[in-house]
This record gives C-alpha cells, structure tokens and sequence, in this order.
C-alpha cells in the first residue's frame, strides 16, 4: 500500500523558514510527480507546487513564488518544500500527494495518493 509521510511542521514567526518534508512508505517517490498542497480553517484547498521527478520541471502557486521551493532526494525517496519568508497567512496545514504530470509549459499535474498533513503555523 502507497503511503506518503509528511513531517516538519511547526510554529514559527513570520519572516522565518521551515522545511518540510515528504517521504514514500512502501515505493519510490522516483516514479510520480510530487505536489504540496495546503488548507487553512474556511478556505478551499490550494496546490503550492509540483516537481516533475522526471526533469525536475517545477509548478509554483503565485501566491508563495519567489518564497518556496521545492526539491526531492530520490536517493532518500523523499521530497522536500522549502518555505521562507513566511507569512501569517501561510498558516495552513500542508499535505504532499503523489501523482503524474499531465500537461508541460506550464507544467501541470494530477494526483492519486495523499499523505496526512502538518500543521504549519506563522505567529508572534
């Protein structure tokens, strides 16, 4: 059974970084494009980025470009969103999800397997 694993959430102030991380149970993370999304309480569930593990081909929400990365560790089977300069209204929990691409330029991708999320929260 696929199973995705999301760790690295936190408190934080805002203007800060954290890394999270996602990591296959069970299969390579080499074989699926890799997304993060992220929920906050009230709003609709938002995708903040694709890496295509294919030519690490990348999607960025506009929301959070400029300010988050993300990159993968094949070796580790693990995919990793770098966010800094974080904001309050970045607070959310975030999940990864494993899936394929579906259209390049812009790149887009679909998904089928969910991880169970980490709360990030931005506050002083």
């Amino acid at each position: 059974q696929l199973q995705l694993v999301e760790s690295g959430g936190g408190l934080v102030q805002p203007g800060g970084s954290l890394r999270l991380s996602c990591a296959g149970a069970g299969f390579t993370l080499n074989d699926y494009a890799i997304g993060w999304f992220r929920q906050a309480p009230g709003k609709e569930r938002e995708e903040v980025s694709c890496l295509s593990s294919s030519d690490g081909s990348t999607y960025y929400a506009d929301s959070v470009k400029g300010r988050f990365t993300t990159s993968g560790d094949y070796a580790k089977s693990t995919v990793y969103l770098h966010m800094n300069s974080l904001e309050p209204e970045d607070t959310a929990v975030y999940y990864c999800a494993a899936g394929s691409v579906v259209s390049i330029n812009p790149l887009r991708c679909e998904y089928d397997y969910w991880g169970q999320g980490t709360q990030v929260t931005v506050s002083s």
